[in-house]
């Protein structure tokens, strides 16, 4: 143990991984990549990438459309395990945006939670900009974002305006759950 903290220790800055990973989420529309950024969200990227690695994503769905009552073009999917026990980790820690200075902008990767340490292995992806997710002064901890969509934008657009049932599974996403959730074949880090 001693020797090999020693040998991490003489690394160089940097050399343990990089500080933005690339992963590719290919879904029955076509790829959206996606870029996690591990040094100023380590927990939360840290365990999205474990989800890819045991390959926890592949056969699931972006099943949530959440569309902006006043702009529908804006909005957020969201896929993921869908609360599949079976498939989760252990809940995570919260890294709230005041922490990591990530912001919910057009493209935003970040988690979806019941509650704050409670994220598991569903997250969303951000159409338009929604500070309101962010952590404001109050208490309120908002979402935890950890990167962004570096390719592959019109495909989220798509799945965006995807037809939703009029109801929903309570009163926070009545209208959001999609007719058809768009299938994830694969989710794979970018070499």
């Amino acid at each position: 143990m001693i020797c090999l903290l020693l040998l991490l220790a003489a690394l160089p800055a940097g050399a343990a991984g990089p500080a933005l990973v690339r992963v590719k989420i290919q879904t029955s529309l076509g790829p959206i990549i996606v870029e996690l950024d591990t040094r100023r969200a380590p927990i939360t990227a840290n365990n999205f990438l474990a989800y890819v690695d045991e390959k926890r994503f592949d056969n699931i769905t972006f099943y949530r459309a959440a569309r902006n009552k006043g702009d529908p073009r804006r909005g957020l999917v969201q896929g993921g395990i869908n609360s599949l026990a079976k498939r989760g980790k252990f809940p995570i820690a919260h890294e709230p945006t005041s922490k990591t200075g990530l912001r919910h902008v057009d493209g935003t990767i970040s988690m979806a939670r019941h509650a704050p340490g409670t994220a598991r292995g569903d997250f969303f992806l951000v159409v338009g900009a929604a500070p309101f997710l962010d952590a404001r002064p109050g208490g309120d901890p908002g979402y935890a974002a950890f990167g962004r969509v570096v390719s592959g934008m019109p495909i989220v657009h798509r799945i965006l305006a995807a037809p939703t049932y009029p109801g929903g599974r309570s009163m926070n996403t009545i209208g959001q759950h999609m007719i058809n959730p768009v299938k994830i074949v694969s989710v794979t880090r970018v070499r």
